[in-house]
């Protein structure tokens, strides 16, 4: 019997689910919009939801747990600085997963998840970064 067993296990063992979901939240965090398949995105949730919660609650343990789940300084601070502002009032509910169609190799249903009231810009800006100091980079060459 599956007696308060919660959570989809995806053909994974648990560290490799957990390292996926850390690896997820990350990328949903900085990007504030990402494309994966559809039970993924329903299990995605609950990870994104929590982060966002440790931010709105601020402090140091929180940051250090955040910290020690996301591996990445730069979106605990986005998180704890800009995130925890934008929803500060709002009690729950901080991701949308809106179905995105089937994937052509094997048929597997997509979805896009993605925050509430994100910001546009975010979506790749790192890229283009990147991507516009390795012009100026050759360019200078």
């Amino acid at each position: 019997m599956r007696h308060r067993l919660s959570g989809r296990k995806l053909g994974r063992t648990s560290t490799h689910r957990m390292a996926m979901f850390a690896n997820m939240t990350v990328s949903l965090l900085r990007h504030e919009q990402i494309i994966t398949t559809l039970p993924k995105a329903k299990e995605l949730r609950f990870f994104a939801e929590r982060m966002i919660t440790l931010g709105k609650q601020g402090g140091l343990p929180r940051r250090r747990r955040a910290i020690g789940f996301l591996q990445d300084e730069a979106v605990v601070r986005k998180v704890f600085g800009p995130l925890a502002e934008r929803y500060r009032e709002r009690s729950g509910g901080y991701t949308r997963v809106l179905k995105a169609g089937f994937r052509y190799g094997d048929n597997a249903p997509l979805a896009v998840i993605e925050l509430v009231d994100r910001d546009p810009d975010a979506k790749g800006a790192e890229d283009k970064a990147r991507h516009a100091a390795e012009l100026e980079a050759a360019a200078a060459e």
